[in-house]
């Protein structure tokens, strides 16, 4: 019983939305698509205040659990006020957890130690994930379920656990003389992403994961 209490907490911390995630908009995942090409002026990451954030739950949208993981590094050209490609790299071995979000004293980090394990992220396989972007356009309609503000819709590929797929989301992209941030929220399948562990229909332990992770990103690029 304490096995089964354990792992099914622990599971719930990768993953989430908000206790209704169809409320969140559900990128579109392909597979891996030529990268854009580099045009115009390049803007680097600014790793101090990019941070991308995950949420995780259990079925029904019960038990949140959240937290981030750090951009290690990266890079945005931008010609005549648009994006024309980017690379971002994500540093895995990062991902925290916000004890807030852990209601059992003292488990926030057997959770994040967890998260990092081959059952999830395998961070020491994999210490870091890949995002470039190989499409950036104009947002075709309104789109009330993503992040607020959206106006562009963004493509990219994702190499994740030795897997590349290519993710599409709407995101709210802002230019100025000096920077250029993107802010996006959506949810994506985890088993799209490689991640199986809480899938299995034998196991009672694994039944109450969700397979949703809500992603939230928020990128700025300085010059």
């Amino acid at each position: 019983m304490k096995k089964l209490i354990v792992i099914t907490m622990v599971g719930a911390g990768l993953l989430t939305a908000s206790c209704n995630t169809k409320q969140n908009f559900y990128a579109r995942v392909t597979q891996k698509q030529s990268v854009a090409v580099k045009k115009g002026e390049v803007l680097t990451v600014d790793t101090t205040s990019s941070v991308i954030g995950w949420k995780g739950f259990h079925k029904g949208g019960f038990a949140p659990r959240w937290g981030t993981l750090n951009v290690k590094s990266g890079n945005v050209s931008i010609q005549g006020g648009q994006i024309t490609s980017g690379n971002f790299i994500i540093d895995m071995t990062t991902i925290k957890v916000d004890p807030a979000s852990v209601v059992e004293k003292d488990k926030s980090d057997d959770l994040q130690t967890h998260l990092k394990s081959p059952d999830f992220l395998d961070v020491e396989k994999n210490p870091v994930s890949d995002f470039t972007i190989t499409n950036v356009t104009d947002l075709q309609k309104a789109t009330i379920d993503a992040v607020s503000g959206a106006n562009k819709t963004v493509s990219g590929n994702l190499t994740l656990l030795g897997k590349i797929m290519n993710i599409t989301f709407p995101a709210k992209v802002e230019v100025t003389d000096r920077s250029i941030s993107i802010h996006a929220k959506f949810t994506v399948n985890r088993t799209d992403l490689g991640i199986q562990f809480g899938t299995s229909e034998v196991d009672p332990a694994q039944w109450m994961i969700s397979k949703d992770i809500e992603i939230t990103v928020n990128v700025r690029a300085i010059k």
